[in-house]
């Protein structure tokens, strides 16, 4: 091994990483493979979302870590001032104050799209969950209830997706798989995509007021906030369901509920929620509500 090999392997050995990501620190392959290259590296094994003070005294000692739905504040940063760099695990970067990580001097990194695929496949089984009354229908069974309402097919749906970064066009792509007609809003252009899917781009009130579901994949931020409150669900077919594995804080819950009671709505799928775990349990209890905590782990 020449010097600088030596250096390399040192400097490696000796640095440390602080995983407070939970699914991170849970998957066997990611974690030895960490831990090979960073021996020294701490985990979260506490099964739970670190915050506050905890996280601080997790992340202290440690000049790298991967997140996950921590949260990552001013007063973090402050409390662990060696931090140098934050990988984060899974997407969506609401939950770090990217300016206060400037401010101390934090390299923030992530891969886009790294679960595309998981959560997109989430979202056609809500639509196809929802287009068939599937919980309903299943729940009702299990109390000795016996009905045969039918159901739509995904194929012979008009799916609006909110949305059309890396998992927007992954549900895009398996919607048109399965026959349905695709129209796609995003404040970007994605005119390759487009043309190579026959996904057709369209305004936003256009996409609620023509879809039969409308699926929402967009970050949160302050342009999302709330986009999806009473005005936008009143623009929406009575028969559309509104599906959200995105980010809870871009649907305005309130509203939502509403429109539910007054069947204003046919449906509503979400596997995120304006606060985890959910406190609005009528919400959850409506029975053209349909829940689930699949992607919501990291």
């Amino acid at each position: 091994m020449t010097p600088i090999d030596r250096a390399v392997h040192t400097y490696h050995h000796d640095m440390r990483v602080a995983v407070a990501s939970r699914s991170f620190s849970r998957n066997p392959t990611l974690r030895n493979e960490l831990t090979e290259r960073y021996p020294l590296s701490r985990f979260n094994d506490t099964d739970r979302v670190l915050s506050g003070d905890e996280l601080a005294t997790f992340l202290r000692g440690h000049t790298r870590a991967i997140t996950g739905l921590d949260v990552l504040s001013e007063a973090v940063f402050r409390a662990v001032p060696e931090l140098r760099l934050i990988s984060k695990y899974g997407v969506g970067l609401d939950m770090i104050d990217l300016d206060a990580a400037r401010r101390h001097g934090v390299t923030v990194r992530w891969t886009p799209g790294v679960n595309r695929q998981a959560v997109a496949e989430l979202a056609i089984a809500f639509m196809i969950s929802l287009r068939r009354s599937i919980v309903p229908l299943a729940r009702e069974m299990s109390e000795g209830g016996w009905r045969q309402p039918g159901g739509r097919q995904l194929s012979s749906a008009v799916v609006g997706v909110l949305g059309c970064g890396a998992v927007g066009q992954t549900v895009a792509r398996l919607c048109t798989a399965f026959g349905a007609t695709v129209l796609a809003h995003d404040i970007r252009a994605y005119e390759d995509f487009y043309l190579e899917t026959g996904v057709k781009p369209v305004a936003l009130e256009r996409l609620l007021g023509e879809s039969d579901i409308v699926t929402i994949h967009l970050p949160l931020d302050v342009s999302t906030r709330g986009l999806i409150d009473a005005r936008a669900i009143a623009l929406m077919k009575p028969s559309a369901f509104l599906v959200n594995t995105a980010r809870g804080g871009i649907v305005d819950e309130a509203a939502l509920k509403a429109a539910l009671r007054q069947q204003r709505l046919a449906g509503a799928a979400a596997d995120v929620f304006s606060m985890e775990p959910p406190a609005d349990t009528d919400l959850l209890r409506l029975p053209n509500s349909t829940k689930a905590a699949a992607d919501r782990s990291i």
